[in-house]
């Protein structure tokens, strides 16, 4: 059964400064010591979260998805993150990851975090995305989505293996973030990769990190705490698929389906 050996990434984001941004990740990622197949990075990864999205967009043929797609090359790893990204005339806040090969994987925010007025100034997307890494169903959500069960629920029992969570997640709700990760986990039997910022961003927020990697059962795997710097750790898929086969709870789960 395959294993899939994930980075994440944890840093202070340059307020609005893509290039910067960029380079920061580039050394990072050209530091890291061993191999891996999937490099997550946070929400809005060149920006911080903003709500000038008329000022820091880019197009899909902008500068940041052809970094995206060199540093994946380079580092024969699948490499992602969400980006501001302007499409047919509406802005959104867009998870993009590209793979070694060249393959674009996409999803677009599907809820938009109203008490910064994310959905005064984006549009939210409507359509779930999975991808495949060396056989692992891997489920991209972006932030503000980790507060809704419903539309990240497993709902079949071969849907996904792993939930990734970007996010620009505040401080003074830390204790949500770390919390909701670990019940996504937990209620949908499934690895979760939570990847947050630190540091304070251009409105004075501040950010506590909490980024981590998180099994079937609730578990840390890694844990960045507050701290610049870098993890990585191994899903199991063999692990997992005994641990579904013992404890089968999604054979009673209840069936639904999601109006968007």
């Amino acid at each position: 059964m395959p294993t899939l050996n994930i980075t994440i990434i944890q840093a202070d984001l340059h307020w609005h400064d893509a290039a910067a941004n960029r380079g920061m990740f580039e050394e990072m990622i050209a530091a890291l010591e061993s191999p891996t197949d999937l490099i997550v990075l946070p929400e809005m990864f060149t920006t911080g979260f903003t709500m000038d999205a008329p000022g820091q967009h880019e197009p899909m043929d902008g500068p940041t998805l052809p970094w995206l797609q060199s540093t994946a090359q380079q580092a024969q790893a699948a490499v992602c993150g969400s980006v501001i990204i302007e499409d047919n005339g509406r802005y959104y806040n867009r998870f993009l990851c590209a793979m070694p090969d060249g393959e674009l994987v996409q999803y677009d925010k599907r809820h938009l975090f109203r008490l910064a007025g994310e959905h005064e100034h984006y549009a939210a997307g409507t359509t779930l995305a999975t991808m495949t890494i060396k056989g692992v169903r891997v489920r991209p959500m972006v932030c503000y989505d980790l507060r809704f069960p419903v539309w990240s629920r497993r709902r079949t029992e071969d849907d996904y293996d792993a939930l990734i969570y970007v996010a620009n997640w505040p401080s003074p709700r830390h204790n949500a973030w770390q919390t909701l990760l670990r019940a996504r986990a937990i209620e949908n039997q499934c690895y979760v990769i939570g990847v947050n910022r630190t540091g304070t961003d251009g409105n004075n927020m501040p950010y506590a990190g909490g980024s981590a990697i998180i099994d079937y059962l609730g578990n840390d795997l890694v844990d960045l705490g507050d701290a610049v710097g870098t993890a990585t750790a191994v899903l199991d898929q063999d692990k997992l698929g005994k641990f579904r086969d013992k404890f089968p709870f999604a054979v009673d789960a209840d069936r639904f389906d999601v109006t968007v």
